[in-house]
């Protein structure tokens, strides 16, 4: 990976095309700051936000499918996002991880895997159901650094908010999964 990790990848403002890819935009963004030569193709298009939306849609129909890379699985509805063990399946070799009844021990894990540089997806929602996806990008300043695609805007968590329920991330407070590298 680029000394600029992941910062290169956010030269344009990425944001989700609809309200039901928060999940396949994460997906998107976790390729192109793991695999250098796909961000450039994305980051090179005449139009970038427009290349990044066919991308991000294309994704979001390929992990809610009937076959995603190469596995059956049961057909997911899109209008419900991108389930948690789709996005765990399309990363490889990542366990889906609940944390919501013990949030400061997940923020430890997702701090710890983002030192390794691996970008995390983390499912964050209310208090009774998750209903949005953003990406653990690493510790910066002392806090937990997130895309949150909903805006395209990188937002920093301390661990005693993330802890106690009061994230802020496209309104959602509580943290329900993580995705993490095994």
């Amino acid at each position: 990976m680029s000394e600029d990790w992941p910062e290169r990848v956010f030269r344009e403002r990425l944001v989700q095309p609809d309200r039901v890819s928060c999940g396949a935009t994460v997906l998107v963004v976790a390729r192109m700051i793991r695999d250098h030569a796909y961000g450039e193709y994305i980051g090179a298009a005449p139009s970038v936000p427009e290349r990044f939306r066919e991308e991000v849609l294309s994704m979001h129909r390929r992990v809610t499918a009937t076959v995603d890379r190469g596995r059956l699985q049961l057909p997911w509805p899109r209008a419900l996002g991108t389930p948690p063990w789709a996005v765990a399946r399309q990363l490889g070799d990542r366990d889906v991880r609940w944390i919501r009844t013990s949030a400061a021990a997940g923020y430890d894990a997702v701090v710890d895997a983002t030192r390794q540089r691996q970008p995390v997806p983390v499912y964050v929602g209310s208090r009774w159901l998750p209903r949005h996806v953003v990406l653990a990008l690493g510790e910066h300043e002392g806090a937990l650094r997130f895309f949150e695609p909903a805006r395209g805007r990188l937002v920093d968590v301390s661990r005693t908010e993330f802890a106690s329920a009061r994230l802020g991330l496209a309104g959602w407070d509580h943290a329900w999964w993580a995705v993490l590298p095994d």
